[in-house]
């Protein structure tokens, strides 16, 4: 799959300039930036994304993967079938350019003709049999427990330095010092996750200047497997700004055949080259169908 975005890289720009060479009065279609709209059948929290790009259909035939917004010709004329899919980054990789699962394709029929531009304002939601597990922090119970081993606490907070619309009331922040240089937490539900091979995401909204490897943990009886999973990586302290990701969970839960239920885990250790940092985590849930 890596091989296939690469090449597609590589021949696009190469493909549209042949195309419009050979054929001068290409149909285009515009695309703009998603926007996740609410589904009111579905429990789904606060609505964040970060959709980057868009597989491309014209009557169910590939035309590519752009990042949005972009403008693209179109050899073709006439009604024509645009479907549109919402892409991630899968794992926060820019190379691994995935179709969120959980999300519905804009779909549209537009009349496509040479050197006239059709608008689209790609619009989604999620699909409405997805299941959530969401911890958004919204009150008292943070739905994490710190480990005893861990030093630093995960605690609530409304810091108005950076909250957002988005993170409601509250989110929640480690606070990692020369002391506290470690935190080792993991989510209270045990989750019972779909196996063999079935779609299932974590995605998490993150402002963080220390390191944070999440991971999963794989619960049988009294038996716990520790599977370190994606990083999210320090950002400078000058720079800091809330970033969304979009962690598969897939590998872990279908190789995990004996577990009973699962839970969500994070680590992190204070950087060596400073005294103090921190993490803030919102809008966390575990998503599968």
């Amino acid at each position: 799959m890596k091989q296939l975005f690469k090449l597609l890289a590589i021949i696009s720009p190469l493909l549209f300039t042949s195309c419009i060479k050979n054929n001068p009065d290409p149909a285009w279609i515009s695309v703009g930036e998603w926007t996740l709209l609410d589904n009111p059948s579905v429990d789904e929290g606060e609505l964040t994304a970060n959709f980057t790009d868009a597989w491309v259909y014209v009557d169910e035939k590939l035309i590519g993967v752009f990042e949005v917004p972009f403008k693209i010709p179109i050899i073709k004329s006439g009604s024509s079938t645009i479907k549109l899919y919402p892409t991630v980054l899968n794992n926060g990789i820019s190379a691994t350019k995935a179709q969120y699962p959980f999300v519905e394709p804009y779909i549209i029929t537009a009349d496509l003709e040479s050197n006239q531009t059709i608008e689209i304002q790609p619009v989604t939601q999620y699909y409405s049999n997805c299941q959530f597990t969401i911890l958004d922090f919204e009150d008292a119970n943070s739905g994490f427990e710190d480990s005893p081993s861990s030093l630093a606490n995960l605690v609530i907070t409304n810091d108005p330095a950076i909250i957002q619309p988005f993170n409601g009331i509250g989110f929640g922040r480690v606070s990692l010092t020369s002391s506290l240089y470690t935190w080792i937490s993991s989510t209270t539900p045990e989750m019972v996750l779909p196996k063999s091979g079935a779609d299932v995401y974590m995605e998490v909204d993150f402002h963080n200047t220390a390191d944070v490897v999440t991971g999963v943990l794989a619960i049988s009886g009294t038996e716990v497997t520790q599977n370190p999973n994606v990083q999210l990586n320090k950002q400078d302290p000058s720079e800091v700004k809330w970033k969304k990701i979009y962690i598969e969970l897939k590998t872990i839960v279908s190789g995990s055949s004996a577990a009973d239920a699962f839970r969500q885990s994070f680590q992190a250790t204070l950087p060596d080259d400073v005294t103090s940092a921190q993490i803030n985590l919102d809008n966390i849930k575990i998503i599968h169908f």
